[in-house]
């Protein structure tokens, strides 16, 4: 186990290494770290997003089960369950993401404290670019190469405020951000069904553990190395990105099927006009070129001398 828990350790170490080479911030690197993890847990973040809105949606039949079957709990129990595995709900699917990043977490503290005690050879590849940052650190307390946004990461925030008030702002800064963040994640998954629930259904089980999460983050990062409270930021505001484009992809494709749906349940209009009415052909129409003026039937007169004829009788 501590095999596993030295090579996770190590692992970390050696990626934090790999994008301070590229990019020379201890910041930056932390924040591609987070990248990467978030990432490859895409797939759980994606279970945990919509595990969480169907639990949301299911909250009225929950309370009907409650209501049913409040004098038997076992049954509710069984009941219960049984409309989870039908609508394919996981209670627990919403705090995988987060247990699987814990280690993550514990692991980078480790990371990040060998670099203030200047002992970066447990971790970080011998002659790399951050170990040799690490050592001037080291030789040099006074020295900027392992700051970001006027932070030493390698301290805690409790030490900056310590030192001075003044000095603990971008600290404190980067504690609210992380409290603000873990907020929005939260109410982002609520957002959509927060409408078609019943004001007075039961929160889903695990909802009232997530909604403390703000203000655990915030307490724990005031004791933590500040790198590790980047890290805290950068994967709420990740994550945050990531839910964005699950609930939109989500919500577009039940727009689409919900017009499909119409669009086959709909009949066929039916024209209730009625035909205008055919006008009677005049004679001789039928033999009336195309593109000339109709012709006009004249009684013959006669000729000028029968004419004037008549007007002597």
């Amino acid at each position: 186990m501590s095999g596993l828990w030295n090579g996770l350790q190590s692992l970390l170490g050696g990626i934090v290494a790999f994008f301070y080479g590229l990019v020379p911030n201890l910041g930056i690197a932390i924040i591609l770290l987070t990248l990467v993890v978030g990432l490859v847990l895409f797939p759980l973040t994606l279970k945990q997003t919509r595990s969480m809105r169907a639990m949301q949606e299911i909250q009225p039949k929950v309370k009907k089960l409650q209501a049913e079957y409040k004098h038997d709990r076992q049954l509710l129990q069984e009941k219960t369950m049984e409309l989870y595995r039908e609508k394919g709900v996981n209670p627990a699917a919403g705090c995988f993401p987060i247990l699987l990043q814990m280690p993550i977490w514990f692991a980078l503290f480790s990371v990040l404290r060998s670099f203030a005690s200047g002992d970066p050879t447990r971790f970080v590849p011998q002659g790399s670019e951050l170990f040799l940052a690490i050592e001037q650190k080291v030789a040099d307390t006074t020295s900027t190469v392992l700051d970001f946004l006027w932070m030493d990461l390698t301290i805690t925030p409790r030490d900056a405020f310590a030192i001075s008030f003044l000095d603990s702002v971008p600290y404190l800064i980067t504690i609210a951000l992380v409290m603000v963040t873990a907020y929005v994640q939260q109410k982002q998954t609520m957002a959509r069904s927060a409408s078609q629930r019943d004001p007075n259904a039961a929160a889903p089980p695990g909802m009232a553990i997530m909604k403390i999460f703000p203000l655990f983050f915030g307490f724990i990062s005031f004791t933590l190395p500040a790198g590790l409270v980047v890290y805290f930021a950068a994967s709420q505001l990740f994550r945050i990105a990531q839910q964005a484009v699950i609930i939109g992809m989500d919500d577009r494709a039940e727009e689409e099927a919900d017009e499909e749906a119409g669009s086959e349940s709909a009949p066929a209009a039916k024209d209730d006009t009625p035909p205008a009415p055919k006008k009677p052909a005049s004679k001789g129409d039928g033999d009336q070129p195309k593109g000339q003026a109709p012709r006009v039937n004249r009684r013959p007169q006669g000729s000028k001398k029968k004419r004037g004829k008549r007007r002597r009788r």
